[in-house]
Order: C-alpha cells, then sequence, then structure tokens
C-alpha cells in the first residue's frame, strides 16, 4: 500500500512538472503599443522626441515669477487670453508696503516743506518783530543817556545836588542800554540775512534722500502687481486667489515643487517645436540652411513640414520628456528649434510631445 502511494506522488510530480515546463515555456502575447509609431519619411533619417511650445525669437516660453512674497488677492486674466505689453494680470496683497509709501511720501513732503521754509527766509513778519525790537532798544539807550547828561550836568554844577549812587545807577543803565542795543541789531542781521547755507544744504540732501527713499518705495510697490512683459496668450496659471507666492513660484502639491506664476506665449499663429538630438547623432546634422524635418503627432497619421529656426550650439545634459523608467537620462543632447504655422483643422498645444524626423546630410 505504501509502495503504490509513493508511484502516485510521482505520477502526479511528474505531471506538474510537464505543465509547469509548458506554461513557463509558451511566450506571452505582447500588449499592443498605445500608438503606431509613424515611420521614417526619410530614407536616412534622424529621429528626436520634440516638444511644442510658442514661438520666440529668443528663448522659450516666458515664465512669470513675482519680485516679492505675499497673498493673490486677484487675478485679472484667464488662460487663453490675449493680453497687450504693461496689463496687469495679478495683483498681491500690498496693504503693508501701501502703508509704508504714504509714509514716506509724507516724510518726504515735509522735509520740502521745511526747505521752501528756510529758501523763503526771512519771513516779513519775524523781520518786522526783529526791526521793533531794535528801534525799541534805541529808545531805551536814547532814554538812559539823556538821564545821563541831566544828573552829569547837575553833579558838575553841583556835586552835592546829586547823590553818587543815583550817578553810578545812570552811568551802567546807559552802558546795559547800549549792550541791548547791539544785540538787537546784530539779531536784526541774522534774521535780514535768511537761513544759513549749510542749513539749507543739509535740508536740500534730506529732502533728496527722503524723496530717493519714496521712488524705491513706489517702485518695490508696483512689484505686487503682475504685469504682462509683452504682447502674448496666457497658457497657464498655476495658482488661485488665496495663495501664497515667493521669487521662487508657488509651491505645486503633486509635484510638490515650486513652479512659475504665470506662463505665457506669442500671440502669433507659429508656434515652435524644441527637439534634442542625441549627441552620437550631432555629426550626422545637415547645414541649417539645406536641413528638411517633419513633425509627426503621435496616435495620428497626421505629418507637419517644420522650418528650421535655429539651434542652440550648447550640448547639454538630456531632459526626461517621458516617464519610461527605461529611458536613458545619462546622456547629452543638442537643442534643435523648428517652427510651423498652426493647423486650421486640428488643435496643437504647448507642451505636448510630438516625434521629429530630420533628413541626414548625404
Amino acid at each position: 500500500m505504501r509502495n503504490q502511494i509513493i508511484i502516485v506522488i510521482a505520477i502526479c510530480g511528474v505531471i506538474a512538472g510537464w505543465v509547469s515546463a509548458y506554461l513557463f515555456s509558451t511566450q506571452k502575447k505582447p500588449q499592443p503599443p498605445l500608438f503606431n509609431p509613424a515611420p521614417n519619411p526619410y530614407a536616412k533619417g534622424i529621429y528626436s522626441t520634440g516638444i511644442i511650445e510658442s514661438y520666440q525669437p529668443t528663448g522659450e516660453n516666458i515664465n512669470l515669477y513675482p519680485e516679492v512674497a505675499g497673498v493673490i488677492t486677484q487675478i485679472l486674466v484667464a488662460e487663453g487670453q490675449a493680453v497687450k505689453q504693461g496689463e496687469s494680470l495679478l495683483q498681491i496683497d500690498d496693504s503693508i508696503q501701501r502703508a509704508t509709501v504714504e509714509q514716506q511720501r509724507a516724510q518726504s513732503e515735509a522735509a520740502y516743506a521745511l526747505l521752501e521754509e528756510l529758501k523763503a527766509q526771512p519771513r516779513k513778519e519775524v523781520l518786522e518783530v526783529s526791526k521793533a525790537q531794535l528801534d525799541f532798544a534805541r529808545a531805551n539807550l536814547k532814554t538812559a543817556e539823556t538821564q545821563l547828561e541831566k544828573l552829569q550836568n547837575s553833579h558838575d554844577m553841583d556835586p552835592k545836588s546829586v547823590s553818587k549812587d543815583s550817578l553810578d545807577n545812570a552811568i551802567n543803565a546807559a552802558k546795559v542800554a547800549k549792550a541791548s542795543l547791539e544785540i538787537a541789531q546784530r539779531n536784526y542781521n541774522l534774521t535780514k540775512a535768511g537761513a544759513w547755507s549749510y542749513d539749507i544744504q543739509s535740508q536740500e540732501r534730506q529732502y533728496i534722500a527722503l524723496s530717493k527713499a519714496y521712488q524705491a518705495g513706489s517702485a518695490l510697490l508696483a512689484k505686487y502687481t503682475i504685469r504682462a512683459p509683452v504682447n502674448g496668450v496666457i497658457l497657464s496659471i498655476r495658482a488661485a486667489v488665496g495663495s501664497h507666492i515667493s521669487p521662487q513660484g508657488v509651491y505645486d502639491t503633486y509635484t510638490e515643487n515650486f513652479k512659475p506664476i504665470i506662463a505665457m506665449g506669442n500671440a502669433e499663429d507659429n508656434l515652435a517645436v524644441r527637439c534634442y538630438v542625441d549627441e552620437i547623432l550631432i555629426h550626422r546634422l545637415p547645414d541649417g540652411s539645406k536641413m528638411n524635418a517633419q513633425m509627426s503627432i503621435r496616435g495620428t497619421n497626421i505629418r507637419v513640414p517644420l522650418q528650421f529656426i535655429r539651434l542652440q550650439p550648447y550640448v547639454s545634459p538630456k531632459i526626461q520628456l517621458s516617464n519610461q523608467r527605461t529611458e536613458r537620462v545619462d546622456v547629452r543632447v543638442l537643442p534643435v528649434l523648428f517652427q510651423f504655422e498652426k493647423p486650421k483643422d486640428f488643435q496643437l498645444y504647448p507642451g505636448q510631445l510630438v516625434d521629429v524626423y530630420i533628413e541626414e546630410s548625404e
């Protein structure tokens, strides 16, 4: 009985081995591709992955970052909207900076008023008071001298008619009146001369400094409004009212990094394609004047001829254009730019990936 059980187990093991061998030897049917890759239209063509962007004479899409940090209070445009140069796009809370500018403006105006006051000296009313004080001092001196003269004549005629103490008091009173007249005369001359030139110069410099501070504050206040640097179209707005933004941009919850607040493109009908040619294929590129290229829209049979614009003569590390784990990111590439007229029968958008084929030089 025991031997029969061992034989059955052995037979089952052999059958299981045959089944396993069969299952592992059969090849799995490959999954169909998401789209059929476009065939190379050229006998010798260089393939490259490209990304559509708005056409710019130089550079790429315009990424706008704020120069100050704050909370967004207003978004004045919408995605896809055409804007003119200088048009307001976004408003940041500027309440604190606005109050600071008002304070600086008041200080500048106060300094200017004081400067004008110094330049306008002597004031007519102050000069009249100083002149009256001078006349009063002259009258006091005249009275003291007259009183002294009378006492002196009486003393000369009869020394016993005037006491020594009265005569001395009259002499001292005349001296005091004379000194008071000198002081009143100098005060009148000082008032009539007006403000000291050094005081005016010092106040001028203070006014200039406060004016510059006011101008700097006003310039900083203007930074709280983001304006369109050129005519264009709003491609994307990556923030909402109430979001906090900084010169680094706005924090993206999904990618967990910072991005520009607004991306702008060109309002013209032309779009651009930026493709990256692998460094091992650069030597096969033809001259720009003889370069032919076509763009294939993924998932379709649509082909669009491209016109060469320029290439960036600097080989840089490749950027990752897809999330495929097998994609090489350790190579270096040469950016080449083409342009094409925006088609009317189907839609293309900046940021869209396309396949680019460049005809190889003979």
